[in-house]
């Protein structure tokens, strides 16, 4: 299994939470457990991966609610709920928030492992979407004031005279500007450097 991701269990049954911890840790999985949705989000951080595996019915916020409290936070952490209570409105509402999966109690073992394991490959290509994001911030960091501005107004489509004419300094110049921003990224032809500007404006979930 993935060193960095854990399996975080929250459910008001302590054999539950045992059972759970005991058939994942034999796969291979790294698993904290967790009593309600209140004592998992007091212990939340920001760097936490992997996957949240949360009853549906749970004293205080239920599973459902635990899962819009981490999307309010701006976590993406990816959801499983599982219930002995399942019924379509609420399953229909829990896929609504991006459940990875429902299960309804009981559930096989293998039935648990494939929502974990889909659980885990949306969380790692988010780690890798997050990880390009942090390195193109970090490029464009050595931009100068003046790049920077060239590089905004080639990302909304405008030419290298409109650009001139918008900050009042000579096409050429901008063209000068655009090689030296193309050098610093890395980027091949202006529609890439353009594709780079937007991905880095985009908000993270939309890429």
């Amino acid at each position: 299994m993935p060193e960095n991701l854990s399996v975080y269990i929250v459910d008001d049954d302590p054999s539950v939470r045992d059972s759970l911890a005991l058939m994942l840790g034999l796969d291979g999985y790294r698993v904290a457990l967790y009593a309600n949705a209140e004592a998992f989000l007091a212990a939340l951080r920001e760097e936490w991966t992997g996957c949240v595996l949360a009853d549906l019915r749970l004293p205080g916020a239920s599973g459902v609610e635990l899962q819009a409290a981490l999307r309010a936070r701006g976590s993406g952490l990816p959801v499983i709920i599982i219930t002995g209570h399942g019924d379509v409105p609420t399953a229909r509402k829990a896929f609504q928030a991006q459940a990875v999966d429902f299960l309804e109690k009981p559930f096989d073992h293998v039935q648990l492992l494939a929502a974990i394991r889909t659980a885990f490959a949306l969380e790692e290509r988010r780690i890798q979407r997050a990880d390009a994001r942090r390195n193109e911030t970090r490029k464009l960091a050595v931009l100068t004031a003046r790049e920077r501005e060239v590089l905004d107004h080639a990302a909304k489509g405008l030419h290298a005279k409109e650009i001139a004419r918008v900050l009042g300094i000579s096409a050429r110049t901008v063209e000068v500007h655009k090689a030296r921003i193309m050098a610093k990224l890395g980027a091949r032809n202006v529609s890439e450097l353009v594709r780079f500007a937007l991905a880095v404006e985009a908000p993270p979930d939309a890429k």
